[in-house]
């Protein structure tokens, strides 16, 4: 299973969602970095279940463990790891589904390829509840660029059909007030009008999904690399990684295809650093970052455990079957990944730049 990612900064993601403790091993770290503990556990909590009407009741403190690598509150140079313990599973919720897998899950995919021997449990490893981990690495990469001058702030943009306004694309101030919001939004109004949306999925026994718009500011020219290692590669990779994402766009994304080159293209303006007019380009070039904020967007499907019946297939007898999906789930995941999507940019930009500036004056 590969659940290793990074060129220079390696991290290896482990556990499922009912095993006694899910981790993650971050190596490569360079030494002498201050971690602040309060600021991980706060940014982990945005994360964590069972906050409020729109979340899944299944509730988890999320509280990391650090069991190496950080000395006196500083990274030490050794690989750092850290796990968080499974204090609130029902397992017995997820028995029948090896023989009746979920519709829109990996239980039958799983089945076909590990031949049976996958933990069903609360999705085992397939599980969302692997972005607590990701969120551990990715918080600890969101403290080291931070004091760089890099900030990487994230917001619904959309549920289902209710749309918050988008960033603007050349830049926004003071967006930490994005960390303290139960929907993270833009415009406040859009808050109230996302939660109906999702309570009223959620009393019909359905759910919605939505889109998280990211912005990285503060990111220097020249981070990244051309083709197969391009910075809009390194941060869909992991973005994909997260359960649920089915679509990333950057900048103009799927819009720039109804432009005309005249329209998309970026007029540079003189100034130091060098600026644009525009940033449909979403602040990357040929795979390099080019100093303009990057903006991004991630496209989350509904959650697919629904506690309306559907329609499945019993393998055993190849005959269709009406399922009941028991367990706890989330009506909308995307106030939740809000945060994961945060994440995964920040471990994505810490490894490109640590390959592309080779830390110069950086660490």
């Amino acid at each position: 299973m590969s659940s290793h990612w990074g060129n220079c900064l390696h991290i290896s993601i482990f556990g499922q969602s009912h095993a006694p403790a899910i981790g993650v091993t971050l190596d490569n770290l360079p030494a002498g970095q201050p971690i602040d503990l309060e600021e991980l556990n706060a940014f982990l909590a945005r994360r964590a279940p069972g906050r409020g009407p729109t979340s899944t009741p299944r509730k988890e403190a999320d509280q990391p463990e650090l069991l190496c690598g950080l000395v006196n509150g500083f990274t030490c140079g050794a690989p750092l790891t850290a796990v968080i313990r499974n204090t609130n599973t029902r397992s017995q919720d997820y028995e029948e589904l090896r023989d009746m897998p979920r519709p829109g899950h990996a239980d039958y995919t799983a089945q076909v390829k590990y031949r049976g021997f996958q933990d069903l449990a609360g999705g085992g490893h397939f599980s969302g509840r692997l972005t607590a981990p990701l969120c551990i690495a990715g918080g600890i990469c969101l403290q080291i660029l931070k004091r760089q001058g890099v900030t990487v702030h994230a917001h619904i943009q959309r549920i289902a059909s209710v749309e918050d306004r988008p960033f603007d694309p050349l830049g926004e101030q003071d967006l930490d007030f994005l960390t303290k919001m139960p929907l993270p939004v833009l415009c406040p109004e859009a808050a109230s009008r996302m939660e109906e949306e999702i309570l009223s999925a959620r009393r019909q026994g359905d759910s919605v999904g939505g889109v998280v718009e990211c912005m990285v500011q503060g990111l220097p020219a020249g981070v990244g690399s051309p083709m197969l290692e391009s910075l809009e590669s390194r941060i869909a990779g992991l973005l994909f990684g997260i359960p649920a994402v089915k679509g990333v766009e950057f900048g103009a994304g799927f819009a720039a295809a109804g432009l005309r080159g005249s329209e998309n293209n970026d007029c540079f303006r003189p100034g130091t650093p060098v600026q644009t007019a525009t940033n449909h380009s979403g602040g990357i070039l040929g795979g390099i970052s080019s100093g303009m904020p990057v903006v991004f967007r991630a496209a989350f499907k509904p959650t697919p455990s629904i506690a309306a019946a559907q329609e499945t297939l019993r393998l055993s007898t190849g005959k269709t079957e009406i399922l009941n999906v028991k367990g706890r789930h989330d009506p909308c995941i995307v106030p939740r990944a809000v945060p994961v999507v945060e994440a995964a940019a920040a471990i994505a930009l810490l490894d490109a730049w640590m390959e592309t500036k080779s830390l110069e004056g950086f660490l």
